[in-house]
């Protein structure tokens, strides 16, 4: 007794092979990605929302092209449109950066200015002359006068003088041209000759150690002293920086010696 046995056919393919679903979940990733990416980009503020979810569209959207190309998925249209929208989130994105970054040192600049209109500082105050005033917003001015040597009395001296090096002084002075009173304005210095710190020579009549400052300036009243710096022989040009509040930014003059 025979017995006959029967057998199913298999599905396949024109190759021959087993049909495969079609892979288009990339695609369809890529499309639903850049879709979110691209309207993420258009506020600009969610820049760095849209740009890795463009980056991984663009992704997901070029691999999916591919597997187009290999026969392996079938919603081409899905993956280029995917593919474009991840490109535009990206491009977005850089635009959101670019503006947030803009827009972010616009407003410090103008927390500076208003800090600086407060406080009194003022930009116009760098590579004065002689006799010629930094000017702040408070309406302290700052002036320094021309460089004239200096013979050092070893009597009096006690400290900043080198032994061959020449000395010249300068008048420093303070004016409030506001219609408030300047109260309580510190005076700090740093020197330099021909790019070399200079030491300011103390003795018992010259310095800032040795004045007397006021401690409110009226408006209209000024204030003074002579400063003496010491410097080498060969020296042409003598830097003073001189910051006249904690508060206010440094002025600084380069003097002809």
């Amino acid at each position: 007794m025979s017995q006959q046995m029967h057998y199913q056919p298999t599905p396949q393919g024109p190759t021959g092979h087993a049909h495969q679903a079609p892979r288009n979940g990339l695609g369809v990733a890529a499309l639903i990605l850049g879709i979110i990416g691209a309207l993420s980009g258009i506020p600009m503020i969610l820049f760095w929302l849209a740009g890795p979810l463009g980056l991984l569209a663009l992704i997901f959207g070029l691999v999916g092209m591919s597997r187009v190309k290999k026969g392996q998925a079938t919603n081409k249209g899905v993956a280029i449109t995917g593919t474009i929208l991840g490109a535009l989130g990206i491009v977005l994105a850089v635009v959101g950066v670019i503006v947030t970054v803009l827009a972010v040192n616009k407003a410090v600049d103008e927390v500076n200015e208003e800090f600086d209109k407060k406080s009194g500082s003022s930009s116009n105050i760098k590579d004065l002359g002689a006799g010629q005033a930094a000017k702040y917003n408070n309406g302290l001015e700052v002036t320094v006068s021309k460089p004239t040597p200096f013979t050092v009395d070893k009597n009096t001296l006690i400290s900043g003088h080198t032994e061959g090096n020449k000395a010249y002084k300068v008048t420093v002075t303070l004016k409030n041209t506001g219609d408030k009173a300047a109260t309580n304005p510190l005076m700090l210095t740093d020197a330099e000759a021909d790019g070399k710190k200079s030491e300011e020579v103390a003795d018992d009549k010259h310095g800032i150690l040795h004045h007397d400052w006021e401690k409110t300036l009226d408006p209209n009243e000024t204030d003074s002293v002579e400063m003496v710096f010491d410097a080498p022989p060969s020296a042409k040009e003598l830097s003073i920086k001189i910051t006249p509040d904690i508060l206010l930014d440094p002025a600084n003059w380069k003097l002809a010696l």
